[in-house]
């Protein structure tokens, strides 16, 4: 297999494992959004939160897999003492006042983290066993642990989907995204309703900040950059939707790692490479905005817009 094509398999399969973090954000923030109406910047906290925990519990287990598994019900706890304790009390409120709160949340998570953990970064390794590399195909080596990141993105997706479409919870859920005053009415206890969704949003990010932990640095702030990004899934993808969110997180994913990975030196075939230079990170960093933009102009609503979260 030729380098190029082995290059451009790598970085697609890369694309996908980011797309694949960006889906378990972006899936619980859009639940949050579609039911609560809740603008909820401190989703990346969260995400931070997990990492932190993930790497705690497995320095104290000796085990990786035992520190996430732990990780998820501890960062669900967070999520529902947040919603219980803070948010509660914002549902009624216009989104300005949510946006506000839920940034001094950000403020409070990250100088938690900074007193418990410090405020430099904790760098934390692959576990042993999925260290290694595996052949796709004769000539591409993928590592392991990125490959597993995939098949757990995936399987999450479909648990997901089965729980939303398929469950009494999931159709109190779509009933409460499609009219709250209505499900409320008919005797549904609407604050445990939102305080198990946001658990559940809390539980995804945590997952997220847990696998995340091993390839990028564990430190605080570590989730404003990638709540950007989530943000932008979650716009091109539909507000609410859950289909939107898991094609809206692979576009984003792929137009992210593949503009970064090949924009500058396609840009190197028509302008000069110094040129290039400046010009391929700065395009390959407005690549996702661009095409947000683009989706916006032709669908406002986004790909797939919600529909009683699909």
């Amino acid at each position: 297999m030729s380098i190029t094509l082995s290059l451009v398999l790598e970085q697609t399969l890369n694309g996908l494992q980011y797309g694949v973090m960006l889906f378990l954000m972006a899936a619980g923030l859009t639940l949050v959004f579609g039911i609560m109406n809740l603008v909820n910047l401190a989703h990346g906290s969260l995400y931070m939160v997990g990492a932190y925990l993930a790497t705690a519990f497995t320095e104290k287990t000796g085990s990786f897999v035992l520190g996430v598994a732990l990780a998820l019900p501890a960062t669900l706890l967070v999520g529902v003492l947040v919603e219980v304790v803070a948010l509660r009390t914002l549902y009624e409120r216009d989104h300005l006042d949510q946006v506000l709160a839920t940034f001094g949340l950000i403020l409070f998570f990250n100088e938690l983290v900074a007193i418990i953990w410090g405020r430099a970064a904790i760098f934390t390794s692959v576990p042993r066993f999925l260290s290694g590399h595996f052949r796709i195909l004769p000539g591409l080596p993928y590592p392991t642990y990125r490959a597993v990141i995939i098949l757990i993105g995936v399987a999450v997706a479909v648990l997901l989907w089965v729980l939303v479409t398929r469950t009494r919870l999931g159709m109190r859920i779509r009933a409460g995204a499609s009219n709250r005053t209505m499900i409320s009415a008919l005797g549904v206890d609407i604050r445990l309703l939102y305080t198990l969704v946001f658990g559940l949003g809390a539980a995804l990010a945590g997952l997220a900040g847990a696998m995340a932990g091993p390839i990028y640095s564990v430190q605080p702030g570590m989730g404003e950059g990638i709540l950007i990004q989530v943000f932008v899934v979650i716009v091109i993808g539909g507000i609410g939707s859950i289909r939107g969110a898991i094609v809206g997180a692979i576009v984003v994913g792929m137009a992210d790692t593949l503009g970064r990975a090949f924009l500058k030196p396609l840009l190197a075939t028509v302008i000069s490479p110094p040129a290039a230079d400046k010009a391929g990170p700065a395009l390959a960093s407005m690549s996702i905005y661009l095409l947000m933009a683009a989706v916006l102009f032709f669908r406002p609503e986004g790909l797939f817009p919600a529909r009683g979260c699909s």
